[in-house]
Order: C-alpha cells, then structure tokens, then sequence
C-alpha cells in the first residue's frame, strides 16, 4: 500500500469531496481519483459509493479512513521526533488560548520564552476555553491553555491563574452602591456575558440555575472589552474574573463581590500520553519555571 494513496483517500474522505481535496492538496483530481482508484485495487474493494452525486463511504471505506487517520498520526510523530533530533533548540509549538486569557496573562511569558529560544516559533491559535480543550484532546493543539474543570484522566494541567469571578453594573444601577449581591438578587436582570464557546458562560448559566433562576441573556461576545463597553452604557449586567474587571473604569463601572462565590481557575494542559516535541517540552518546562509551579515533564 502507497502511503500517498491513504493520503489522498483520507482527505477525500475528510472533506468529502475529490474537488476540495484537489485543492487542498495542490494535485490534480484526476490524479487524485487515479491514487484512490489504485487502493481500492490494491484492496481488492470499494471504499467509495459511486452512485450518488454526494460522496459516501462504503463501510470498508470508513474502516480504512478511521484506521489510516491512526496510520497518518504515527507518521507524523515520527517525522516531529527525527525533526528533534536533527534540530535542537529549534521547532514549533502550537499553543491555544481564549482571547481574554491570552492577552492579560502571556505576552511576557511569551517574550521571555522567543529571548531564550528565537529558534522556536510559537503559534497561537485563539478559541473559547471549550474549543481549546477540544483540539488539544484532538491532537490539533500541543497545549492549550483553559479555564478549568477538564477530564483529569486525559490531561496534564499546571495551575495558573486561582480567583473568582465580580459583578459588573453601571453606576446608575440599583445595585451600584451595594458592598456584595446574592447570585439570586439578579433574577431579573439582563445578562452580558461571553460567548457558548467560553466556559465561563455555561459555569455562570449553572450557577444562575443553581440560585434559582434562567439568566436573561440579551448579548453575546468573545470580547471582554466590547462587554465592559456595553456594561458602560447602563445596556445590562455582567459577570467577569476579578483580574479583568480591575480594569474598568471605576467612576462608570462599579464591581461588586458575587456570593455564592463563583471560582474562574485557569490551567495550562496537554493531552497524556501525547508525545511533545522538543519545542512543546521547552515552553511548558519554561512556563512552569515562570511560574514557580513543579513541572510534571521534570
């Protein structure tokens, strides 16, 4: 069996179009049917359903689809370890954080880390917490950095960040000269908060079910910034992390502590038994040591 010819089959069959992944892979589709039509020959059996105009994998088909995305990965480990060897000090890492995250907590870590490793590229890729642990466990991610809880079983994690989360009002509110407000006061409020993809909408729209009540959601954002704005034109209330709300404006917002307490717990993960790269290894050893957390890789 061709490696190029389960390439190929397994981008048709992950696109689910010869068109898309000719274009994907910068071949010809003839080209590419011709590769395809040649394992289904050298298998002795059809891997794709023909008579239809929408593309359908047989069941052998999915067999060898499922089994070659396993194939596709070991290749890839082993060409990201012989890469190790050859390149010492020098590689990627492909790093996911939730925009809020991203932008209070690591652009010294980032800056310290390219100091001490120029040859190491960092991408960033920026997704809600809930998207992150999504590709992270995917293997699309090395680490990802994410609002906690996570499955326990499936990642390594190192605590970063440890606090709760604050009330945002405008200083006209009701509740603006307020020293705290009961998680249930806010019943009839009109919520502004993150967007489904942050964990931290889903722990606020608990918590507020927990207390008593279904939140009146009337925006939604992936920014922090547009949602203090909105908070500053007296449009609704927000709940965000004691960090981000120090930096409102105090003479228009007001923030106010929330009880029950609602925990914001940031981690930096990656998926057990993954093998890392030298690149991966180096940032979370340098992280920790940054951080002065004990290092699981050490």
């Amino acid at each position: 069996m061709d490696i190029r010819q389960l390439q190929y089959f397994i981008e048709v069959a992950k696109l689910n179009s010869f068109t898309k992944a000719s274009e994907s892979l910068h071949i010809t589709q003839p080209n590419i049917s011709r590769m395809v039509k040649n394992l289904e020959e050298e298998l002795g059996i059809d891997l794709i359903d023909r008579s239809t105009k929408k593309l359908h994998l047989t069941e052998a088909g999915k067999i060898v689809f499922e089994e070659g995305q396993q194939i596709e990965q070991i290749i890839d480990r082993i060409a990201i370890k012989i890469s190790d060897l050859m390149n010492v000090q020098k590689g990627k890492v492909q790093i996911g954080l939730p925009p809020i995250i991203g932008a209070k907590y690591f652009p010294q870590i980032l800056a310290e880390f390219h100091a001490c490793y120029p040859n190491i590229n960092c991408e960033l890729v920026e997704y809600g917490s809930k998207k992150v642990e999504q590709e992270v466990g995917a293997g699309n991610l090395d680490i990802g950095v994410v609002v906690l809880p996570v499955e326990e079983a499936l990642y390594h994690s190192v605590p970063l960040v440890d606090e709760e989360v604050c009330l945002l009002v405008h200083r006209d509110h009701h509740f603006a000269s307020r020293t705290n407000v009961y998680l249930h006061d806010l019943a009839h409020e009109s919520f502004i908060l993150f967007r489904e993809d942050f964990t931290l909408h889903d722990r606020i729209i608990h918590e507020c079910i927990q207390a008593g009540f279904q939140p009146t959601i009337i925006y939604e954002s992936s920014q922090w910034d547009l949602i203090r704005e909105m908070v500053a034109t007296n449009l609704g209330v927000s709940l965000l992390p004691r960090t981000i709300s120090e930096e409102v404006d105090p003479s228009i917002i007001k923030v106010i502590p929330i009880e029950p307490c609602i925990p914001w717990n940031i981690s930096i993960i990656w998926r057990k038994g993954r093998y890392l790269s030298f690149a991966a290894r180096e940032w979370i050893q340098f992280t920790c040591r940054y951080l002065n957390q004990i290092c699981p890789l050490e």
